[in-house]
């Protein structure tokens, strides 16, 4: 007899699983006597020959005598060296549940590590069961309690590092499996899910408009303002307009552009996936068979370099216009000097290349705010942590990404 339930599942290392799995339940009358009160004893007997040792596993094995039988194998294997292979035979076992079958892969897992190969052999059709729904990833799955760091500067230092090594691993890895998917997506425009890109491009760049409306605009005054206070030493007023908008289109419309869509459309892509991998969620997709790299990221990803080079087009204006301010109130110059001194100034190339950089910029963001979701594991703190980190890294990765472009196109033209 079969019935479900679930039953959480404590892994060695603290980690806690709960999984939907079947339960054993033989139909042998001694075994079903008292079951729900107490479970009945189980005996352990072994045979060693020839570098080989048997176990021979009887009665019942469950989470109520986990720790006592888990102890009475892991103390036989510990007495003996030379063992080569180790044999389970679970034919006389009448009761084992899915507690006792992950302390026996655990048991796999660190024999296997001194190179002890472990067989499990005469297993009912039902331990197989209960053998096939455990998750084997968690015999590989690090702790969600972090370890303490060890004292000492140095101990510090070469940890950082090593933290710093695997996240630019995990950084690499993530971008791969995302180029992946956004070159299938764009071969298979079908796959992508129009709405989700359609409700990014509203949350990210329709939402957007006001603060990056005034912001760049705030920038166009104080850049004429200042630059007024310069050129007027030597009488070249008249250059003020040119320097705001070579400055607005070249570099400073992409970059503020940018930094705000982190700010806000990063940090929100981060605390989302990190939210669903935290509640699971992106477990789930795994199990239904979605991609969550495909099904979570690509949308956003298209919806930030469709909406980024827009923003930072209406960007440059903003800045323009708080320049023509200045220009006009401060400067007295008139409307048509002003625009067409600013339109001699910016070339084609210059906001061909403008919108590159956006693009790429846009790509970025929301590759690095993904990735620091995904590395979400556990609770409010790792969303917390996972949202600033994406931040941070997106603003690094778009300085150092701009300093190539400058360069770049430097020579480029």
């Amino acid at each position: 007899m079969t019935d479900n339930f679930n039953l959480p599942i404590v892994g060695r290392e603290g980690a806690l699983i709960v999984k939907k799995h079947s339960r054993l339940m033989l139909n042998h009358p001694a075994a079903m006597k008292n079951r729900q009160k107490q479970q009945a004893p189980h005996q352990i007997s072994h045979l060693f020959a020839d570098s080989r040792l048997v176990v021979h596993l009887s009665g019942e094995f469950g989470l109520k005598n986990l720790s006592v039988f888990s102890g009475e194998i892991n103390n036989l294997l510990e007495g003996t060296d030379e063992i080569q292979e180790i044999e389970f035979d679970f034919s006389r076992v009448s009761y084992f549940d899915s507690a006792a079958a992950l302390a026996i892969l655990t048991i796999r897992k660190d024999s296997a590590t001194r190179g002890v190969n472990v067989r499990l052999v005469n297993f009912h059709e039902k331990i197989e069961r209960i053998f096939g729904v455990i998750d084997h990833s968690v015999l590989t799955t690090p702790p969600l309690k972090t370890r303490d760091k060890s004292e000492g500067m140095i101990t510090l230092i070469g940890e950082n590092i090593l933290e710093l090594v695997q996240d630019i691993q995990d950084f690499i890895t993530f971008f791969g499996a995302l180029l992946v998917a956004v070159t299938n997506a764009a071969f298979h425009p079908r796959s992508v899910r129009a709405k989700d890109v359609l409700f990014y491009m509203t949350q990210a760049g329709v939402n957007g408009l006001p603060i990056v409306g005034l912001i760049n605009l705030l920038i166009g005054l104080i850049i004429a303002f200042m630059s007024f206070l310069q050129l007027r030493l030597f009488g070249a007023n008249v250059y003020v307009p040119a320097l705001v908008s070579f400055a607005m289109v070249k570099e400073l419309g992409p970059i503020m552009t940018a930094i705000l869509v982190a700010g806000r459309s990063g940090s929100a892509f981060a605390a989302e996936i990190g939210t669903m991998v935290v509640n699971e969620e992106v477990d789930a997709l795994k199990t239904m068979g979605f991609d969550p790299v495909a099904f979570l990221a690509v949308p956003k990803v298209f919806a930030l370099m469709i909406v980024v080079p827009i923003l930072t087009l209406y960007a440059d204006l903003f800045g323009i216009i708080g320049g023509l301010t200045v220009g006009v109130i401060g400067l007295d110059m008139s409307f048509n000097t002003y625009i067409t001194q600013s339109l001699n100034a910016v070339g084609v190339f210059d906001v061909v290349t403008s919108l590159i950089k956006a693009a790429v910029f846009a790509a970025l963001i929301a590759g690095i705010g993904c990735q620091r979701g995904f590395l979400a594991r556990s609770g409010a703190q790792d969303v917390g942590k996972s949202t600033t980190s994406a931040v941070v890294a997106a603003i690094f990765m778009i300085v150092v990404t701009d300093s190539f472009f400058a360069i770049v196109l430097y020579y480029l033209r």
